[in-house]
């Protein structure tokens, strides 16, 4: 199986494919193992549960990952699955498109979401056709605030429970 890879410093990232969410929706976890993977403590969590139907239905419509479905982060040196982050589909009319990160509970405070989501904004931002990247995150979310603005992500609304944030590319 070949696939993209995105590679930062302590982590890779590699896409989900149709077969990885439906074994992963059944815990069963031997695709990754083919791939030399094991899931961290606690993945996927309820979230990512909860979000493998929204992944597999994306994925119906593409014959291969684009990159802007999810994708796995994996930690390098334990080749452990410890989150996920993506985009919830190719970019709209108005060039925008949506990410969205979730690290396990025993690996966050240690920067990962911010090396991950910041090796996904490179990959995206060379591809054709992404202006802006958006991102919402709850209110009361002080870390994933704090991942946003570090990414240089400007803050542009909210509602009574989401911050709005967007991302433009550097000129």
């Amino acid at each position: 199986m070949s696939f993209k890879k995105i590679i930062t410093e302590r982590l890779y990232l590699i896409p989900f494919t149709y077969s990885i969410c439906e074994q992963v929706l059944k815990k069963d976890f031997s695709g990754l193992n083919a791939l030399g993977l094991k899931p961290g403590d606690g993945w996927p969590d309820a979230d990512m549960l909860d979000t493998l139907p929204r992944i597999i239905n994306k994925l119906d419509l593409v014959s291969t990952p684009s990159g802007f479905e999810s994708w796995m982060i994996i930690e390098k040196q334990t080749h452990t699955v410890i989150g996920d982050t993506g985009f919830k589909g190719l970019p709209d009319l108005k060039g925008e498109a949506d990410v969205g990160y979730g690290i396990i509970a025993g690996a966050r405070r240690k920067g990962y979401a911010t090396e991950a989501v910041k090796g996904l904004i490179g990959w995206a931002f060379q591809q054709p056709g992404l202006q802006v990247i958006t991102a919402s995150c709850e209110v009361k979310n002080r870390g994933s605030q704090q991942v946003l603005k570090s990414l240089g992500f400007s803050l542009i609304g909210t509602n009574e429970s989401h911050y709005q944030w967007e991302l433009k590319p550097a000129l």
